[in-house]
């Protein structure tokens, strides 16, 4: 028997997401949980303490990745896995992350209680370090376990500090070979992440359920433009070399090239301008600019993309400005699997519910999933579309839909060993 709403148990989950927003860096109601840090090892303990307690099976790679399964009546059979992060950027909520995997722990309890018991395994993912808040990459641990990532680009990593990716999952009890995290294609038969929307779409829409149709995905690029320093008042202006006003324009036409595709799914953001030497009676000299340009078409943001390094170039040309181009990354969007999507729709009409396909504008765990088996996503809505701030809200009731939702299509996806034949989505 499949659960309906009055099967979640809200005082239970809501009491788990509130336990896990105590292991903080912060105090609250920030929470601020940073890869490999004791706030974010206790947290990793705790959960694996539920999942234990739930009857999972427990295994930890040599990242962190952690999966909790439940076995099917056919082992053999690929599972199906969902699941997200519970890292968190400093001074954000306790939603982001960790409703699609507390969230993911109540589906099973409440299928489990129902007396559902799933022909394919169902497996829990807890993933490494989705935040790019120490080693400045996002989705650290889905990069690896889908090889978007090799063990030596992983290895090259250093945070702010110059401790080394190494250095610090080793110290936080990682062990093995980078090489072993690699997940290979097929290896499950599909994957759905709960999420928070992170924005105000079904909020405003009134809308209780988002089924992810696309993934949009960013090229992340650093531009350095360096000039001539010197006296604010000594230095006359026909002869000076401003490496901020070069940046200045640069920030501008990433806006304008953003805006001139005419398309609402392409976005640039300059989200970080740093200037040398940065006072206020010196002309600066050095200014680094990061640049974060996403859309669901990986043609057209690549065009975006070229744009903006063409233009940087021109920049530094007529400014007489020296210029570096470096592109941190640079990860394709994925479209959601149309069976997926529709196992989540079938899912809110079962239970009564108002469904919104949209696109996930943010990017998610799910990027990566997609490059190794079929994913979708569903989203609940987020409080005046709010996240990565205190103020993160989805409320319990909220919680509890997705988690019904994801429970029905998780047992589509999964099949119950009571049926005959084959229930394969693909």
């Amino acid at each position: 028997m499949l659960p309906t709403l009055a099967d979640i148990d809200t005082e239970r989950l809501t009491g788990e997401i509130d336990t896990l927003a105590t292991f903080s860096d912060a105090p609250a109601p920030a929470v601020t949980r940073v890869l490999y840090t004791p706030a974010d090892t206790q947290a990793r303990a705790y959960l694996i303490g539920l999942f234990e307690a739930a009857n999972l099976q427990v295994r930890v790679d040599a990242l962190g990745n952690t999966f909790a399964r439940w076995a099917g009546s056919e082992p053999d059979a690929a599972p199906v896995g969902t699941g997200s992060h519970v890292d968190a950027i400093p001074h954000s909520g306790r939603y982001d992350g960790t409703v699609g995997v507390m969230g993911a722990l109540e589906a099973f309890r409440v299928l489990r209680h129902g007396g559902f018991r799933p022909r394919r395994s169902l497996e829990l993912l807890l993933f490494t370090a989705e935040e790019p808040t120490r080693f400045g990459i996002g989705c650290l641990g889905s990069r690896a376990l889908s090889g978007a990532w090799t063990p030596h680009q992983l290895a090259a990593l250093t945070d702010s500090d110059g401790i080394s990716l190494d250095d610090a999952r080793h110290t936080a009890g990682f062990d093995g070979a980078l090489e072993s995290v690699l997940l290979p294609n097929g290896c499950y038969h599909a994957f759905v992440e709960l999420h928070i929307e992170q924005g105000p779409i079904l909020e405003r829409d009134g809308t209780a359920i988002g089924a992810v149709t696309a993934i949009a995905a960013p090229a992340t690029l650093r531009i350095q433009f360096t000039g001539s320093g010197g006296h604010a008042g000594a230095v006359l202006m026909p002869v000076r070399r401003d490496a901020l006003l070069g940046g200045a324009e640069l920030a501008l036409a990433v806006e304008a090239a953003a805006k001139g595709t005419d398309a609402v799914d392409t976005v640039g953001t300059t989200g970080l301008f740093q200037v040398h030497p940065g006072a206020v009676n010196s002309i600066p000299s050095r200014v680094t600019l990061e640049i974060d340009l996403r859309d669901i078409d990986l043609v057209r943001r690549d065009c975006v993309v070229t744009e903006v390094r063409a233009i940087a170039k021109e920049i530094s040309k007529r400014r007489e400005l020296g210029l570096l181009v470096e592109v941190i990354n640079a990860d394709p969007p994925a479209i959601c699997d149309a069976e997926i999507v529709k196992a989540t729709k079938v899912a809110c009409d079962t239970l009564g519910l108002p469904c919104l396909p949209m696109v996930s504008r943010a990017y998610h765990d799910s990027l990566f999933m997609a490059r190794i088996c079929p994913t979708g996503m569903i989203f609940i809505p987020s409080k005046d579309g709010v996240s990565h701030r205190p103020d993160e809200w989805s409320s319990p009731d909220e919680i509890a839909r997705g988690v019904a939702v994801l429970a029905h299509t998780l047992a589509h996806l999964a099949g119950s060993a009571e049926q005959k034949g084959d229930t394969d989505a693909q």
